[in-house]
């Protein structure tokens, strides 16, 4: 509520005294200075003190009996108190008058009577009369809030102690005085009863003017607790789908624990879309949202099948000090491949959401015994492919860990470890059950038990690490990793199609793969070792660069792993029995197809090399700094040069040459990120003549192009680099002053109810909140690749996406998100978003004006979050085009 600030008492005109004469008391009365807290006993026998105080001046007229405050006055009277700047206190008639004052600088006028009395809220208003033995009351133009509605100008005449009379008032969500508030309904005469508003005549008023939108009568809520009831609808055209009335439904309150939100939208060419949202939080245990979405749209001609598609989404989270050393957690978004496409309307034609790939769900538990190095953790997980409309599942998953222990150590040790007290072995179970790629039409055949993968992987890791000469930290380690599976694979060729031809299995028709049940087991073991040191490099300079360091870390490490080749599971077929020729042999593995794929690879004893560097330089202070303190500024954060040699290796043993990078600059406001790859061997291209046509076609040569004088070929490159500027906020977070701006676990604890149901709306619909308090704000990334593998071959992709926002005005905010491709000098996506703050009203448009997702929305919606559901709408769906094409 707004209260104006109330100037002192010297800085206003002089008010003439009850006798007529300025500034002079009454004839019998006694001047008083400023009292702070004084209590007189009234002469109607009154059994309670009246305790006043006036921070400007005060005097007592004892002839009629008459009190006067000036200046920030208060009046207490039992459970009655009144602040103002003006303030009458009559003890023969019993009566208390207050009222503010104009000031003549700015005209405001200041001071209002703020009025308390027992745990109501506080209200204002610009005069009132209180008598204090009937308590009875009559106040001009009030405002006082109920439950996120706003009761505002007119009269208001307090009957009892649950009663009060209207008269022209203004029922609204806006919290500013009338005649600031732009928006209401005008009660012409009405009775305020505890929990509800009988009113008579009422009409609808818009920024002062009225409308001819009147009720003869009507009843108003005051909740004080949750309260069931209808959700009204948004009116409104669908370019495809026609009129609609969207989302109208029942609100059930079913307790302060749980509630439930029941949506509908219904469009004259048939289509519907319905919804149930649950939400249930239980204060320090958990709380969470499911919502259960299903639609049926016609887009075709008429008499041509709906397109139905359904979606559910399911979040739950749990305090962390709810169940100490257990956790459960839920991220569910399940549904039809075309929901987000066919429904843009849900989410408020959110692009994202709208163009997303995949979607993605999880539901895990996890669990720590306390005083043991175990944990267990559950899930299932959920990953669908919306592009090529395939499902992968796992039902359920576990991974249960031993952390690293030392077994040879003692708890009761004195002094430094010995070597092998620095021996540790750690262990890691993990389990699956799960489908890969099932069409989603065929998720709930019963044919899919054909393609569950089951199985389990145990890891047992010993390490050693040692420091030896001081700088050089040793470490080495050996590894097995056990393997069951219940399922493998055989593989063979059709003989009696007389169509075989030779191609590589994975094309060939005549390949029979043949899924066997049952258990297999099989193990794998390496081993290894590293030794790494830190060298530095420090340059010295005069002037304001004092120095600059270089940091390298290079490291030497050894691998080793035998030959699985001969391995059982790993077998050769041949494509045909013709002879002598063509034919074609090939390997696979039985456990290719498994839960836990095991590959039969050659023995491998080599050397690894890997090299990271940093540039750090020193800055040295200007002379005004008083802590004279050199400032530390990163050059370069990380630069690391990797490859491997392998000595078991045939040919070509030296791995490709792997680089990359990152550092940020000015302030650490850009990021800046880089890598390639370099083959260090030649390649030669040579030309093919193929159907009448020269083509091209590369061999590499066991042959390293420093021998023909030439560096290693780069074969990939990568650099992206992003940007946030913004504009310090003016003040704290608007759309709710008391929620922080950041939220997490800790502050979500201490949310109140009101502020939780607000951040709930923020984050089921991102466009009803915008920050005016930020007066700008950019986003950048770019990115580019560049690809080439065969020598002849070149693939090259350049492209900036670029968001931000602006205030125009203090009211006026304009948002724009893009992709732009260089290359190609087209782009791809823009979209606008134009947002309005109407104070208790927000005005927003987004408009996507070209591309396959055109269209435009513009809403109108009340802020109070009670009455969310209180909007005017007015869209143009997008419009799909098959043959539109962003890149041509």
């Amino acid at each position: 509520m707004a209260i104006d600030t109330i100037i002192k008492r010297d800085s206003l005109p002089k008010v003439k005294s009850p006798a007529g004469k300025k500034n002079l008391p009454a004839k019998g009365a006694k001047p008083a200075t400023a009292a702070k807290d004084t209590s007189s006993k009234s002469k109607g026998n009154l059994e309670n003190l009246v305790k006043w105080t006036a921070e400007d001046s005060s005097y007592v007229d004892k002839e009629r009996n008459i009190m006067y405050l000036y200046g920030r006055a208060r009046v207490t009277y039992e459970d009655f108190e009144v602040d103002a700047d003006y303030i009458r206190v009559n003890q023969k008639t019993h009566e208390i008058f207050a009222r503010g004052q104009k000031d003549p600088k700015t005209h405001r006028y200041v001071g209002r009577p703020i009025v308390k009395q027992k745990s109501d809220k506080p209200a204002a208003a610009d005069s009132m009369f209180y008598n204090y033995e009937t308590k009875k009351a009559k106040v001009f133009n009030p405002a006082s809030e109920q439950t996120g509605n706003f009761i505002s100008g007119g009269v208001a005449k307090k009957l009892n102690e649950t009663e009060v009379a209207y008269h022209n008032v203004l029922y609204s969500t806006c919290d500013l005085p009338y005649p600031d508030t732009h928006f209401g309904i005008v009660i012409t005469k009405g009775i305020a009863e505890k929990n509800q508003i009988v009113s008579g005549p009422a009409y609808l008023e818009i920024a002062g003017v009225p409308l001819p939108l009147a009720i003869p009568f009507g009843f108003f809520p005051k909740p004080n607790s949750r309260a069931s009831g209808v959700i009204l609808p948004t009116f409104g055209e669908d370019a495809k789908r026609g009129f609609f009335l969207q989302n109208f439904g029942y609100y059930v309150g079913i307790n302060d624990n749980i509630d439930l939100t029941n949506m509908a939208s219904v469009y004259s060419k048939g289509s519907y879309e319905l919804s149930t949202t649950a939400r249930y939080i239980k204060r320090y245990a958990y709380q969470g949202t499911a919502k259960l979405s299903y639609s049926s749209n016609k887009y075709g001609n008429p008499g041509d099948p709906a397109t139905k598609s359904y979606n559910i989404l399911w979040s739950h989270a749990q305090d962390p000090n709810a169940s100490p050393g257990s956790i459960f957690s839920a991220s569910v978004n399940a549904g039809s491949s075309n929901y987000y496409s066919n429904s843009p309307g849900t989410q408020n034609y959110n692009y994202q959401q709208m163009t997303q790939a995949t979607l993605h769900s999880s539901i895990a538990y996890s669990r720590t015994w306390a005083g043991t190095p175990f944990n267990l953790a559950v899930s299932a997980t959920h990953s669908q492919d919306i592009a090529n409309k395939t499902i992968s599942i796992e039902l359920p998953s576990f991974t249960f860990n031993m952390a690293s222990i030392s077994p040879f150590d003692s708890k009761d040790r004195v002094g430094e470890q010995k070597w092998y007290q620095r021996l540790t072995i750690s262990y890691s179970s993990t389990g699956t059950n799960k489908v890969d790629n099932v069409p989603e039409n065929n998720l709930f055949k019963s044919s899919i038990t054909k393609r569950l993968q089951s199985g389990f992987k145990q890891t047992i890791p010993v390490g050693l690490n040692l420091t030896f000469l001081k700088y050089f930290q040793f470490s080495t380690n050996a590894t097995y990793n056990e393997f069951w599976n219940f399922q493998t694979v055989n593989q063979h060729y059709d003989r009696l199609n007389t169509s075989i031809t030779s191609t590589t299995s994975s094309s060939n028709p005549n390949l029979v793969i043949d899924t066997a049940f049952g258990f297999k087991r099989t193990g794998q073991y390496n081993l290894g070792a590293s030794l790494s040191t830190k060298l530095y490099g420090t340059m010295n300079f005069k002037g304001k660069l004092q120095a600059i360091r270089h940091v390298m870390t290079p490291s030497f490490s050894f691998n080793y792993s035998p030959d699985y080749t001969n391995a059982s599971y790993n077998k050769t077929i041949v494509s045909q029995v013709a002879v002598p020729y063509p034919y074609q042999l090939t390997r696979y593995s039985t456990y290719a197809n498994s839960a836990y794929p095991v590959t039969a690879t050659p023995k491998q004893a080599g050397i690894g090399f890997s090299l990271d560097n940093t540039l750090e330089a020193k800055i040295r202070p200007k002379a005004t700094d008083t802590s004279q303190t050199a400032k530390k500024v990163q050059i370069l954060q990380g630069f690391s040069i990797s490859t491997f040699y392998n000595f078991a290796a045939d040919s070509f043993r030296l791995s490709t040459i792997s680089l990359t990078g990152h550092t940020a600059v000015f302030n650490q406001k850009l990021n800046i990120s880089f890598g390639g790859i370099l083959d260090p061997y030649v390649l030669n291209v040579r030309d093919s003549i193929q159907n009448g046509v020269i083509v091209k076609y590369s061999k590499l040569v066991d042959r390293f192009t420093l021998q023909d004088g030439h560096l290693p070929r780069l074969t990939s490159f990568f650099v992206s680099a992003s940007i946030n500027l913004n504009s310090k906020s003016k003040m704290p977070n608007k759309f709710n002053p008391n929620l922080p701006n950041s939220i997490n676990a800790n502050t979500m604890r201490g949310l109140t109810p009101d502020q939780a149901e607000r951040l709930a709306l923020v984050s089921q619909d991102q466009t009803a909140f915008v920050d005016f308090n930020v007066p700008w704000n950019v986003n950048l990334n770019y990115n580019f690749t560049y690809g080439n593998t065969n020598g002849y071959q070149t693939t090259v992709a350049h492209t900036i996406q670029a968001n931000g926002d602006l205030n125009i005005t203090p009211k006026w905010k304009v948002t724009v998100q893009s992709d732009v491709d260089i290359r190609k000098q087209k782009v791809s996506n823009i979209q606008f978003g134009f947002y309005r703050d109407l104070h208790c009203w927000d005005l927003s448009m987004q408009w996507t004006p070209f591309g396959y997702y055109k269209m435009y929305n513009v809403m109108l919606r009340v802020k109070a979050s009670i009455l969310q559901d209180l909007k005017l709408s007015k869209r143009n769906d997008y419009t799909t085009n098959s043959s539109y094409n962003p890149y041509y």
